[in-house]
């Protein structure tokens, strides 16, 4: 079986600047790490390949600095690793960057499973896995918080829903994204840490995925940001003093005054 990853490099930062001129994430001087969410991804991947055998490889789209997210995914059990790295995918929106890793997954040929991360936490959007799954026109599940079962041919989920889970069965090969319920992420091995050194590093670009320059990056993004801001917090502060019945009346008639605004 052929599992791939789908992960993802995030700003390890809750200061996000943002370039004025494209309303995108500045990169450029931040920390990055993997994404938290992916590290679940991953473990089921090795998971997977320990109860039923096969191959793990991890696919990355970003700058070159994305090479050390995906050697600490060898770290943790991956077997082959593919860089996106292309100045063209810059700025690409969910639409653009699902379809720059779904050609990468075609180029890749058979393929069992994808998995990712249930989202990123720089855009929270969790909508580059469906999106993988509608270019390669495949099955996908989100929120899956356990794997039941795994047959060559298709697969049984528990999907997470508000009030409990679902049990659903679908063909592969398809595509998963998983909640943080689905296991507990393992450390790097001394043996993964040294595969991760080793390990080729296979880097593609717009041309060897064959891709149209209008539909990826910034140029191929339907999703425009128009103006991004800080929200502004007006907080007033006011004391009630004196006697315990006189000050609650008092609060009693100012939140009236609150919800008459």
């Amino acid at each position: 079986m052929h599992f791939v990853v789908c992960i993802k490099q995030v700003p390890n930062t809750t200061e996000i600047k943002i370039d004025p001129k494209t309303n995108t994430l500045i990169r450029e001087g931040v920390e990055s790490i993997l994404n938290p969410f992916d590290t679940y991804a991953i473990e089921e991947a090795v998971r997977l390949k320990e109860a039923h055998g096969g191959t793990i490889t991890a696919i990355s789209m970003g700058p070159p600095q994305v090479e050390a997210t995906l050697r600490e995914a060898v770290s943790l059990g991956v077997d082959e690793i593919i860089l996106l790295s292309d100045r063209r995918f810059a700025g690409a929106d969910t639409w653009a960057t699902s379809l720059t890793l779904a050609a990468a997954i075609k180029k890749l040929g058979d393929y069992t499973l994808i998995l990712t991360g249930q989202q990123a936490i720089d855009g929270d959007t969790a909508q580059v896995g469906p999106g993988i799954a509608a270019h390669l026109d495949i099955p996908q599940t989100c929120f899956v918080r356990k794997v039941e079962a795994l047959e060559p041919c298709k697969a049984r989920v528990q999907r997470l829903m508000e009030d409990g889970y679902d049990i659903v069965e679908m063909k592969l090969p398809g595509l998963i994204s998983v909640v943080k319920e689905i296991n507990t992420p393992r450390l790097p091995s001394l043996r993964g840490k040294r595969n991760a050194k080793s390990v080729e590093l296979k880097i593609w670009n717009a041309d060897d995925l064959a891709l149209d320059e209008t539909e990826i990056g910034l140029n191929g993004s339907p999703t425009q940001v128009v103006s991004i801001f800080s929200p502004k917090h007006d907080k007033q502060v006011e004391k009630f003093d004196g006697d315990p019945d006189q000050a609650v009346d008092l609060i009693v008639k100012r939140l009236h005054e609150f919800t008459k605004r």
